[in-house]
């Protein structure tokens, strides 16, 4: 159904993703809304003057796509009367699920000290399919494949470049959650029944379904939105930001989902933290920039995801015992540090290569818990 583009395209997919940062890394916006060429303006650079700095981020060019302009079936569902209040939490998680174009804004909205340097502020985009890979009742997990198609130099669109990209999984009144640390370590904490009660987790997956990020928040709705935000919670630098910061180890924020009739926006506001080498926020230099980001989670009509279908059928066995062998993980230990930081060394490519043979319609060699084992033992974890 799809083809693999060349060996080095595909490295780049893999290693230009992150998780929520979650931001993607392939194309501009499309031409009807990419900005004039000699334009450096974007929100709020209004205050910086002539000297704003330019933004960073993706450089391919996509096709355009078409934008679904009407009230999703699914929006509809959450507006119905006398729903349950777990109902309509659960109807909001649903109705993530579609076809999107995705763009990612983000900009730094202060620096400390305030003459600090402004880092440039990243923007780009990407179309992806989101799947209802589980539904218990209590417990929905989502899952982002990625299918782009790039406008090469001679004007002609390559074959689909279909990417594995995040998972978030939410659970209503958890008993614990998997958080994030600092410096590749996780812990798991229980919660109290005052921290679960009428709360709902949202837990998310690197790429490769290795932790990321977990925190619990409470969903509120209106005829206009419905919305749920995060406590503060602390994430592992996304690839927007390691790959051209090393000032500072965590982003220490809060995370807002609000689905609304044609799609959803996901809000970040961040703080750039440093912390010393055992993991606390670092006193004389506690934080080095505040950051605002919005991801835009726009509903496409008529796009051709049967690529991304492809590869989420066949590969969607294996990437489950994935997240089982991580929920086995962190069932017999309570805290787990990786050897390094899992996107950034590359620790995950064993699992990409293996899954990209089951998408290609080969059977692997190899029996696929042996390469989950390997590779979590590669990353550091306690895989026996």
């Amino acid at each position: 159904m799809f083809k693999r583009t060349a060996t080095k395209l595909i490295a780049r997919c893999w290693f230009a993703l992150s998780v929520l940062g979650c931001v993607a890394a392939f194309a501009d916006p499309p031409a009807a809304s990419t900005r004039p060429p000699d334009s450096g303006r974007y929100t709020f650079s209004w205050q910086l003057g002539p000297d704003a700095p330019s933004p960073r981020g993706g450089t391919t060019h996509g096709p355009a796509v078409t934008l679904d302009t009407n009230f999703a079936a699914t929006w509809r569902a959450l507006q119905e009367p006398r729903l349950s209040p777990f109902e309509r939490d659960r109807r909001a998680i649903l109705a993530m699920a579609g076809d999107y174009r995705v763009t990612f804004d983000f900009l730094e909205i202060a620096d400390f000290p305030p003459d600090a340097k402004r880092d440039k502020p990243y923007q780009s985009w990407g179309t992806e399919r989101i799947y209802v890979d589980n539904d218990t009742g209590s417990s929905i997990s989502l899952v982002h494949i990625l299918e782009m198609r790039i406008v090469q130099e001679d004007g002609s669109t390559s074959d689909p470049i279909v990417t594995k990209h995040w998972r978030q999984t939410w659970e209503y009144e958890p008993k614990e959650l998997v958080e994030f640390k600092g410096r590749e370590r996780w812990e798991r904490r229980k919660l109290s029944s005052a921290e679960r009660k009428g709360e709902w987790s949202q837990t998310v997956y690197q790429v490769d379904e290795s932790p990321r990020y977990a925190s619990v928040g409470r969903w509120s709705h209106s005829s206009s939105f419905s919305t749920w935000l995060s406590g503060d919670t602390w994430r592992p630098l996304p690839r927007r930001e390691w790959s051209v910061r090393k000032d500072y180890q965590v982003l220490l924020g809060t995370n807002r989902h609000t689905i609304t009739p044609t799609g959803w926006l996901q809000e970040e506001n961040n703080l750039k933290a440093v912390l010393t080498p055992d993991r606390a926020i670092d006193a004389a230099n506690p934080y080095v920039a505040r950051e605002y980001g919005v991801a835009r989670y726009s509903r496409i009509s008529g796009g051709d995801f049967a690529a991304a279908d492809e590869y989420y059928q066949r590969t969607r066995h294996f990437w489950e015992n994935v997240v089982t062998a991580w929920t086995a993980l962190f069932r017999d230990h309570s805290q787990i540090s990786l050897r390094a930081p899992v996107d950034q060394a590359g620790l995950f490519q064993k699992l990409f290569e293996y899954a990209d043979q089951i998408a290609a319609g080969t059977t692997p060699h190899t029996p696929a818990d042996a390469v989950i084992h390997d590779s979590l033992k590669d990353m550091g974890a306690p895989a026996g």
